[in-house]
């Protein structure tokens, strides 16, 4: 079971994730000629190889970002001192040039940061500080001059951002199944920020229809402990076809998951009671309940609301409502199918 869930986890990254030494599956030994394939690690060290291979793409993701954004400010800078007959030395000198700096804000500088000095005195730092602080000033007076240039031209953004294929076979999905926008969420029934992100993805299906397929992963949290049952009673759900009707009850009654609760939400929607309740006591939940918590740890999730827009990270939990519309309709927008 353990390396069913690994397999789950990794096969965005692992080239092969079969049970013993296939075609695509690395040899990394062999014993008396026996092979030792990639796969036969996967119980032992795949999810902690898959969330490696995940903080690797971020930090490049990041690092590719940044250092876009730079030539981009530097290239616009250097067409605008070409443009006033001068070198990129001398823009931002005259750009930079009044950067002042008071003895007030260098003082609250060494207040704010004291703790970090070493126990040196504010006289012994002072002309650092300041130089430091006027660079700053310098800087954020050029990335101001380059954001209004960059207004006036047209740049397009070619780099892709940082996208992640989600294991959503078989998890409970609203709305259409080629909609251009997939937006996965990763929660927990009784987290109160995924009660919050509930009504925000309410407004979203009705503000976006079939433009839109909402995809439901289970991220029971251990601090919550009517979280696991809730879960379990939302596919006990599913499998009668009601796993959005009983998904909308408990958000709504978020302090009512215990057992009997859930049972009763069950009987209020008109599910059969005897199936339902037997199918809360059991375990057959338990392998896609820990498959969905391997993925999202494998993926760097660490609290509830996790978000994915088409298989995009959204940081910040439960995101704002526009936060989450700016990041549909640049999906939408990508497909082509903005309105």
């Amino acid at each position: 079971m353990a390396t069913a869930f690994a397999c789950l986890v990794i096969t965005a990254w692992l080239a092969g994730c079969a049970a013993g030494s296939s075609e695509g599956d690395e040899v990394l030994a062999t014993i008396d000629g026996e092979a030792v394939a990639m796969s036969d690690l996967d119980e032992l060290i795949g999810e902690q190889l898959s969330s490696m291979d995940v903080q690797y793409r971020k930090q490049r993701q990041q690092l590719l970002e940044a250092g876009l954004d730079r030539v981009i400010r530097d290239r616009l800078l250097e067409d605008e001192a070409a443009q006033r007959g001068m070198s990129l030395e001398e823009l931002m000198a005259v750009e930079g040039d009044g950067a002042e700096v008071t003895d007030e804000q260098i003082q609250v500088w060494y207040q704010q940061n004291q703790s970090a000095l070493g126990g040196r005195s504010l006289e012994e730092l002072y002309l650092r500080i300041k130089d430091f602080l006027e660079q700053n000033q310098r800087q954020m007076a050029l990335n101001e001059l380059a954001s209004q240039l960059r207004e006036g031209r047209e740049v397009e953004i070619l780099l892709e951002p940082l996208r992640f294929e989600l294991r959503n076979e078989g998890s409970p999905g609203l709305g259409p199944v080629d909609a251009p926008v997939t937006l996965t969420e990763f929660s927990d029934f009784e987290c109160p920020y995924c009660g919050r992100f509930f009504l925000t993805l309410k407004r979203l299906k009705e503000n976006y229809g079939d433009q839109v397929r909402v995809i439901f992963r289970q991220y029971p949290l251990d601090n919550h402990p009517n979280a696991y049952g809730a879960a379990v009673a939302s596919l006990c759900a599913d499998e009668q076809g009601a796993f959005w009707e009983m998904h909308d009850l408990m958000f709504r009654e978020q302090e009512q998951l215990d057992p009997e609760s859930l049972k009763e939400k069950a009987g209020r929607l008109g599910l059969d009671r005897a199936s339902f309740d037997v199918c809360l006591a059991s375990d057959r939940f338990q392998d896609q309940i820990q498959a969905d918590m391997s993925e999202a740890n494998s993926l760097g999730v660490d609290g509830t609301p996790a978000i994915f827009v088409n298989g995009i990270p959204l940081p910040g939990g439960a995101v704002p409502y526009q936060t989450a519309v700016e990041a549909i309709d640049e999906e939408l927008r990508r497909a082509g199918a903005l309105d």
